[in-house]
């Protein structure tokens, strides 16, 4: 009779002290886990110098909100699962956004994308700053006109591809500030004096100029700084309705980090979605500036394609003024008696071997605002940032469109090429084609 209900107040004591018991493990856990975070994130504040001080009171005043958050979910709400998500999706946004940070800070300091100065234009800088040495005038004449000459330093890198970006004449673009032929998609930057390969703008974040060396490693940064931004708005948003429905008060540092995340959340996600559109349309920000420009393609032919009134073609190399073409029978044999058969047969076959290297291009414009870069919206994609999914999410490598070793092109056509010869008659005018088939007969 008694010992049923004396066993039964035993048992309740023993669950209780054992749930008392697991309520402090559980405490502990919490305290621990919440030690280890706000010592590490702490720990990476204070000792990774970020460039940039604005960066580093934006982590810091999320880090203080996040932190009262978590002492909120975890130890009055008793919300666990909530500040373990909280935690691991901030940390790991943390860590990714700084290192896509650091990546592209670096990368646009020490590899810009600069188009190197030619030895004219190195001398003329040095002069420029021995005469600023002497407190004499640095303003010394750095435009110069086009190097019409056959032998102009840089030319032959243009005419022995199959396709460049050429004007009217057929000639490079020339940049007359650096006195150098301009690269395809090159882009003169008066704030740095120098050509830059695929220039995208001037980022104040970055201390440079975001280009091809480092558009991929921007967008990164930019996506994983607006999902920072968007976990800390969202998590400071609820603690901060939560509060207001309870009638407590509101600590100021949930204020302020609603506001800063708010305000580098805006800008983030805005530079995002403009970054990828350009990534997706294979342009760049002095494209849009330019999107009714004409391109004018030099596109290789086969020598012997017939004339056509429809386009002009240039050949390479060029003769000088006065030099009709080289043939076999006068560039080489002149003056060699026919005794000199031997050394004569050597002169015909170097040029004929001459004649093998003559390339000729026509001349074909496209219509206003055509991109001739334009490969489809995933193949645009992944010239920025990669092939694999683990480029697209990691700063690892450099985008593809900055390996200029193709014998092609500096940078991959798309069909508009196709399209252009098309329009211009030029269908099976592929030079290397014709010689296979040729070959194959």
């Amino acid at each position: 009779m008694f010992g049923s209900p004396m066993v039964t107040w035993m048992i309740v004591k023993k669950t209780e002290r054992s749930s008392h018991r697991s309520n402090q493990l559980h405490s502990y856990m919490i305290e621990i886990v919440l030690v280890v975070y706000r010592v590490t994130v702490s720990d990476l504040l204070r000792n990774w110098a970020l460039p940039k001080e604005d960066m580093k009171i934006v982590i810091e005043s999320s880090f203080a909100s996040v932190d009262i958050a978590l002492q909120d979910f975890m130890q009055k709400r008793g919300k666990t699962a909530v500040g373990v998500v909280l935690i691991a999706l901030y940390s790991i946004l943390l860590l990714l956004m700084v290192a896509a940070y650091i990546r592209c800070y670096v990368t646009v300091q020490f590899n810009p994308g600069f188009v190197p100065w030619t030895a004219e234009r190195e001398a003329l800088e040095q002069e420029r700053n021995q005469r600023a040495s002497n407190g004499a005038d640095v303003e010394i004449r750095s435009w110069a006109p086009r190097d019409d000459e056959p032998d102009s330093p840089g030319l032959e890198s243009f005419y022995s591809k199959d396709i460049f970006v050429c004007e009217l004449d057929g000639f490079p673009k020339w940049c007359s500030d650096c006195r150098n032929w301009k690269p395809d998609r090159a882009h003169h930057s008066t704030e740095y004096d120098y050509c830059v390969y695929k220039m995208d703008h001037v980022c104040p974040w970055m201390g440079g100029i975001i280009s091809e060396t480092s558009f991929n490693f921007f967008i990164q940064f930019c996506f994983y700084c607006a999902c920072f931004c968007i976990i800390i708005i969202s998590t400071n948003g609820y603690l901060t309705s939560l509060r207001l429905q309870e009638a407590k008060s509101i600590d100021a540092r949930l204020i302020v980090a609603l506001a800063l995340g708010g305000l580098f959340g805006l800008f983030s996600i805005t530079m995002t979605v403009t970054a990828l559109r350009f990534a997706f349309q294979n342009i760049t920000n002095v494209d849009m500036y330019k999107k009714n420009q004409i391109f004018r393609l030099a596109v290789r032919i086969p020598t012997d394609t017939p004339p056509n009134d429809r386009f002009n073609t240039i050949t390479y190399p060029l003769e000088r003024p006065g030099e009709g073409p080289r043939a076999p029978d006068a560039a080489h044999t002149s003056g060699m008696t026919q005794a000199n058969g031997a050394a004569s047969a050597r002169a015909s076959a170097m040029a004929a071997r001459d004649q093998q290297a003559r390339r000729t291009f026509a001349i074909l414009q496209a219509e206003p605002g055509e991109n001739p870069w334009h490969l489809g919206y995933l193949q645009n994609f992944k010239s920025v940032m990669g092939d694999s999914i683990i480029e697209w999410f990691l700063p690892i490598r450099h985008s593809p469109c900055s390996r200029h070793d193709s014998m092609v092109s500096d940078y991959k056509f798309g069909p508009l090429v196709e399209e252009l010869k098309r329009r211009y008659g030029l269908e099976g005018s592929d030079p290397e084609k014709r010689a296979a088939a040729m070959t194959s007969n």
